[in-house]
């Protein structure tokens, strides 16, 4: 490796790994912000907080690889052209394609390694993290009451309380009804309490002051009332089961057939055995239709031409009137049973195919997320020579541009692939079948010395424009004259 190999990598290395981890952040921010609901107030331990975003941001790499590489190499290149070691280059008679070398197979390097980490890494990442999101969105929040609601998340009990004062434990106007079957105590009522909490925080204490105790003893479904018997008391403790809101983890194996926990070879096996599936559900579909209702193929429709023509002009002209309604009922009955027998078969079909192409969508993302490294970079880099500004405010306007429509490509191609619009692999490749182009026309420009983002360019166009507007303006009040 030459001196200005290892220059350019030095340059590029030191953006890329900035940016990696600025974009990382911002992705994982817009995940917790979109899950933020879902979060707060559960009582999460900060060990399970940290360890639902380590596995989000291995989840988001993918996403962030293609964005720094864009953004580096236009910073890269921009801050060399602004600078004018661009120039000196070329003019010492090194072309663009030479000095940008170097820099695409560390870019084809870091796709490699995408690709290795989508298909080993990512998986594993996914499984604990889903996993993990399950428990955290189906987990009750965490216990607390507020004053003047009915708070009903322990368990068959419900409780109200009318104030509770700052220390958040002394609670005024306690009603508890307890509806679980069995249940002794149905209606307490009291002046004061206080609510203690267990060391291990399982069990919740309620020690109340000045109230009554109403039972109902008896069947409730019996016809005969029961005994009201009520209870006054001055002190009294009821406990209160917590175990439902602590913090449970599932059993990801429970998660692990879904597509996003495969790699590359699973998914193959994946993929040939759903197909294989499709295939016996199809010909058992086929079989079960056509011998339950038979199409014909007219092999010559030419006597319609020749046959005598209608004298009925309603079917129901030739069914005697009493027998009318027996018909139509009858008939509404098969057609309602035909398109019941033909809609379950057509839903799970429906339902297979579309297990199918969930999976090769997922096989191709692997391959797409990582090659759009070797594309954001064939775009960055004579971007960032063109437009000669390094620093980051010009180059991020430029990334994000860019990083938006392949975004929005990208997602366009998945939904159309997993609808069956297009195949799944032109849908995966639509963002990078669309920015190869765009790559080949910047280099093109670049290589050409284009003045493609100069504004002083573009200004004088516009003078030049302005001007024979206004000489030909001029001309015609001559002619006029």
């Amino acid at each position: 490796m030459k001196k200005l190999d290892k220059l350019l990598v030095k340059t590029f290395i030191g953006p890329f790994v900035a940016t990696f981890f600025v974009t990382l952040f911002v992705l994982v921010m817009q995940f917790l912000w979109k899950y933020i609901d879902d979060l707060v107030g559960k009582g999460l331990d900060t060990p399970v907080i940290i360890e639902l975003i380590t596995y989000t941001s291995a989840n988001l790499v993918s996403l962030a690889l293609p964005l720094a590489v864009l953004l580096s190499s236009i910073m890269t290149f921009g801050n060399l052209g602004e600078s004018f070691e661009l120039v000196a280059l070329k003019s010492s008679g090194i072309s663009l394609l030479r000095f940008m070398r170097p820099l695409l197979l560390v870019c084809t390097t870091i796709a490699v390694l995408a690709f290795l980490f989508n298909n080993y890494a990512m998986p594993v990442a996914n499984l604990r993290a889903k996993s993990l999101l399950y428990d955290i969105t189906n987990s009750k929040p965490a216990f607390n009451i507020k004053a003047g609601v009915f708070y009903t998340d322990i368990p068959d009990y419900t409780i109200k309380v009318a104030s509770k004062e700052k220390d958040n434990k002394t609670i005024h106007q306690v009603m508890i009804y307890d509806h679980s079957a069995g249940g002794q105590d149905k209606l307490i009522l009291a002046e004061k309490g206080t609510m203690l909490l267990s060391e291990d925080k399982r069990f919740l204490y309620f020690v109340l002051e000045k109230g009554w105790r109403y039972e109902e003893r008896g069947a409730r479904a019996a016809t005969i009332p029961g005994d009201m018997i009520r209870l006054g008391f001055r002190e009294y403790k009821k406990a209160f089961d917590l175990s439902s809101f602590a913090f449970s983890r599932l059993d990801m194996g429970l998660f692990a057939s879904n597509q996003q926990m495969l790699n590359v070879r699973q998914l193959d096996k994946a993929i040939d055995s759903l197909a294989i599936q499709e295939k016996m559900f199809t010909r058992t579909v086929n079989a079960y239709v056509t011998t339950r209702y038979p199409f014909y193929k007219w092999q010559d429709t030419g006597w319609l031409a020749t046959a005598p023509p209608l004298t009925v002009k309603h079917f129901k002209d030739i069914i005697p009137e009493k027998s009318q309604r027996y018909v139509t009922e009858r008939t509404e009955q098969n057609i309602r049973d035909a398109i019941s027998n033909l809609e379950g078969p057509s839903r799970e079909f429906a339902d297979k195919h579309n297990t199918l192409l969930l999976h090769k969508v997922e096989w191709q993302r692997k391959f797409t997320l990582a090659f759009s490294c070797i594309v954001m970079f064939l775009i960055g880099a004579p971007l960032g020579s063109i437009i000669r500004k390094g620093g980051l405010g010009t180059p991020l306007i430029f990334a994000v541009i860019f990083f938006v429509i392949f975004n929005i490509f990208f997602m366009v191609g998945e939904k159309m692939a997993r609808k069956d619009v297009m195949a799944t692999w032109s849908g995966m490749w639509l963002s990078n079948i669309v920015l190869i182009p765009i790559a080949v026309f910047l280099i093109v420009k670049a290589l050409n010395d284009s003045q493609l983002f100069n504004k002083d360019y573009y200004n004088k166009i516009f003078r030049t424009i302005k001007q024979f507007v206004q000489n030909l303006n001029i001309k015609k009040k001559t002619a006029g004259i």
